[in-house]
């Protein structure tokens, strides 16, 4: 073989090598991406819920609405006159 054809056997081998690296490179791209896609969603799920949760607990914190539910379901009422007791330290 001539110097020539080695020369042109090496680049071959070289030019194919690159190819092989850049899909290789490309595949691990296209993985990254997919789970990148896949992170997000999951994270804007999360973030929905986490406004869900705070919303329910406002709501759920709200003090005329627990005393509109105390009185209505457990009958309870503000106490008066000798029913109230002021406790002091």
């Amino acid at each position: 073989m001539s110097l020539r054809h080695l020369l042109l056997a090496g680049l071959v081998a070289a030019v194919a090598a690159s190819g092989l690296m850049v899909a290789e490179a490309i595949h691990r791209h296209r993985n990254a991406f997919i789970e990148l896609t896949r992170l997000e969603r999951e994270r804007d799920e999360l973030e929905i819920e986490f406004e869900s949760l705070r919303l329910e607990q406002a709501t759920l914190d709200d003090a005329a609405r627990i005393e509109s539910i105390a009185r209505a379901r457990l009958d309870m009422r503000t106490p008066e006159g000798e029913a109230l007791r002021i406790v002091q330290r």
